[in-house]
């Protein structure tokens, strides 16, 4: 019998989940840049001079080097577009070399949003002041006034003859070299004048990716390379690591050509073949002695509460007291959001080869500067010492495993004297990296007789978001690190504010956040896509809707009486008329189980000064849960760039938000993580992915910002604002689980 399935068919049964497999190794140096010389490779960092921006080559070719790395988000594309524009080359005259801390600037970390924002307009900076230099220069080249001169196409020509008249950019400079400053007052030309920025430029890694082509991290090897494994102790995931000690190690039944590497409580294992690391881990038998500070899963968010340190107060205004105490009605609600994971496809990977005091490191990191940092403190070397070069792995938003493989890695390597791989596995993954934090907020808002939000109290109990490496913190941002010398995870109180503050203009406001040590979270906290914008704009969006629903207005009416940000209200409005919002003032009736839907609205400015965004959620509410079947998005944030390049990121931002308001939350017990493979942790099917239909609000005269992260924070409150549309069940804990709405049915 012949089965004939439609392409589309096959995706709905699969989950939303692409694997790529490649059998065929690639040699690390090929990654590295064949055609620069020994000279060029010891090219200048500083990034006030612009070489360590930018080369042009004899053929022309323009090289931008960028610390800013592509994590499958389409930057590699959109800084090239960027950069042609405001130098006056062609798109395909580029060349981008990223994340290799012998050739690119340190530019932080590629997170939060960032890097069209800030490293865009470096790299636009460093291309202006470029474009200036070689047009003065072919100005004096060519003996002519600067007024009967442009920039065409990587050439510097005279406006009466420019195909008869003109000088190469690769002329004006020797062996490629601009040998100056960068200029920080350069003019940058007018965005009237752009051909590139602004269009939908294909992305270029697209093609390689989508025919198994792309060379992953996963995919490197080195000359020599062993394969390594770690075998971790039994409190999978937890922050404190208290009374850990290895007790006994019997590697009696080791197979053939296994070495064993101990250092502290770091344990694991190296092979000539990847089979045979991932055998002897298995055969290894280690006796573990600790003490599990974890609490019950249902104890979780009284443990926050419980541990909390004094809070720190982001805004004070006017007399909340005072106007809450005179308030007609009061209201109070509080919301709980779950320790949640990277979902990640591919499992952290990296190679290490460490010896004579120097280290080289392949690595996916988002941060190849602060890894540099980490890593030399672990081996205990200087850092320029620590070559890292980024290598793409699996997609991410935020703090995965990528470093902590590197770290296993180098410790590996180190003591075996030669390249070491490390391939984690998904229980690795999911049970091992550090998880978006767990979040409790309380909300109350007092409201006069006639309707009006007189007083509004925020408060929220949170982890730091942010534990990753970095030089404060050396070995202790590695796994390997805590494990191998008995170091605590530590970080900055920093994320968890973000976005508690509301934008709305609100006289009488106070606005609280409660941190929590790192080492009193129950699991290994740290950044997770718009870290606590999410969680926090999921509380917020959600109480505005309590309250419009509280005084019988329209939650859109309710949102646009405190919205005074015309770049605001207008996301707002384009994305209700784009819905076709229709005004909704009295509740639904109390749902009995029946089939109903319902919509809702959320909005949020990114961090209370970047991208707008406005959502409306359409969903279908049964027994058989929450589905969401349309969602409506509209985004400004600033000047596009490419916007193809911003759809694709506003329909990632809707996918996965979707799942994490559904269906994600880390499980745990008193011994670890619990939830280690994809069934206890899924993804959104293919069947589940909506309708998305989005409004881009392009804004030529304002700087561009980020669209990498802001839809994720405002999704999860217009679907629990849909839900209650449709039920009138109000549910405050994420997921928003079948489970959760038959609880509340009952309630």
């Amino acid at each position: 019998m012949t089965f004939l399935v439609s392409r589309r068919c096959f995706l709905q049964g699969l989950s939303a989940l692409v694997v790529g497999f490649s059998f065929n190794g690639v040699r690390a140096a090929e990654l590295l840049t064949p055609d620069l010389s020994a000279e060029q490779m010891q090219k200048t960092l500083d990034a006030r001079q612009l070489d360590a921006w930018l080369a042009i080559r004899q053929d022309g070719r323009v090289i931008i080097y960028s610390g800013k790395v592509e994590l499958g988000t389409g930057v590699e594309t959109a800084l090239r577009q960027i950069v042609a524009d405001e130098l006056c080359v062609s798109f395909e005259s580029t060349r981008l070399i990223q994340g290799d801390t012998q050739l690119t600037p340190n530019q932080g970390i590629t997170a939060g949003s960032k890097t069209i924002q800030v490293g865009g307009a470096q790299l636009r900076q460093a291309a202006a002041s470029a474009r200036h230099y070689l047009f003065n220069e072919g100005a004096r080249r060519l003996g002519l006034d600067t007024s009967v001169l442009d920039t065409v196409d990587g050439c510097v020509v005279y406006r009466g003859d420019p195909t008869g008249r003109y000088v190469r950019y690769s002329d004006l400079l020797t062996q490629g070299a601009f040998e100056r400053s960068v200029d920080k007052t350069a003019s940058v030309r007018a965005v009237e004048s752009y051909r590139v920025v602004g269009q939908s430029i294909p992305r270029v890694d697209i093609p390689a990716k989508v025919f198994g082509q792309f060379r992953y991290v996963h995919d490197l090897t080195v000359p020599g390379m062993v394969h390594g494994r770690v075998i971790r102790p039994p409190i999978t995931g937890a922050s404190r690591l208290d009374g850990l000690k290895v007790e006994h190690l019997d590697a009696s039944e080791l197979p053939a050509g296994a070495q064993l590497v101990y250092e502290g409580n770091f344990v694991g294992v190296v092979a000539e073949q990847e089979w045979v690391a991932m055998q002897a881990a298995r055969a290894l038998k280690v006796t573990w002695s600790y003490t599990s500070t974890l609490p019950n899963p249902g104890d979780l968010y009284g443990r926050l509460r419980h541990v909390a340190g004094e809070p720190e107060v982001l805004v004070e205004q006017g007399d909340v007291i005072e106007h809450m105490g005179q308030a007609a009605q009061v209201i109070s609600a509080e919301y709980r959001w779950p320790f949640q994971n990277h979902d990640s496809i591919g499992p952290s990977c990296a190679i290490a080869d460490v010896r004579a005091g120097a280290a080289t490191i392949w690595s996916g990191t988002q941060g190849i500067y602060p890894l540099r940092s980490a890593l030399a403190n672990l081996l205990g070397i200087d850092e320029h010492a620590v070559h890292v070069i980024y290598s793409q792995a699996s997609g991410c938003y935020g703090h995965n495993g990528a470093d902590d493989v590197a770290g296993d890695a180098a410790l590996l390597s180190r003591h075996c004297g030669r390249p070491v791989r490390v391939q984690w596995s998904r229980a690795d993954e999911h049970g091992w990296n550090p998880k978006g934090p767990a979040m409790l907020m309380q909300l109350q808002g007092g409201m006069n007789e006639s309707g009006d939000l007189v007083a509004w109290h925020f408060q929220n109990w949170t982890p730091t978001h942010v534990t990753r490496p970095s030089a404060k913190a050396g070995a202790a941002s590695l796994l390997a690190g805590q494990l191998s010398r008995g170091l605590a995870v530590q970080g900055p109180n920093a994320g968890g504010g973000r976005n508690a503050p509301t934008s709305y203009t609100l006289v009488n406001c106070r606005v609280e956040t409660h941190w929590i040590d790192p080492l009193s979270s129950p699991l290994r906290p740290s950044a997770l896509r718009g870290l606590g914008a999410v969680a926090n704009t999921f509380a917020n969006e959600s109480f505005m809707d309590e309250l419009a629903w509280a005084v019988s207005v329209d939650p859109l009416a309710f949102r646009l009486r405190y919205l005074q940000d015309p770049r605001g209200r207008a996301v707002l409005e384009a994305a209700t008329r784009q819905a076709r919002w229709t005004p909704r003032q009295q509740g639904p009736d109390r749902w009995k189980g029946q089939s109903v839907q319902g919509r809702g609205i959320s909005y949020v400015q990114y961090e209370n000064e970047n991208a707008y965004v406005a959502v409306v959620a359409d969903v279908d509410v049964s027994s058989a849960g929450v589905r969401v079947r349309r969602v409506t998005v509209a985004h400004d944030c600033g000047l596009i760039i490419n916007p193809d390049g911003v759809r694709n990121q506003i329909e990632g931002n809707v996918i996965q938000a979707i799942a994490r308001t559904l269906k994600q939350e880390v499980t745990f017990n008193p011994t670890g993580v619990t939830s280690l493979e994809w069934g206890a942790y899924p993804v959104l099917a293919f069947h589940e992915v909506p309708e998305i239909d989005i409004v881009l609000l392009d804004q030529p005269d304002q700087p561009s910002v980020g669209a990498g992260e802001a839809t994720s924070a405002a999704v999860p409150a217009a679907i629990a604002n849909a839900v209650f549309d449709a039920t009138g069940l109000r549910l405050r804990q994420v997921p928003l689980t079948r489970a959760r709405l038959t609880s509340a049915m009952h309630a």
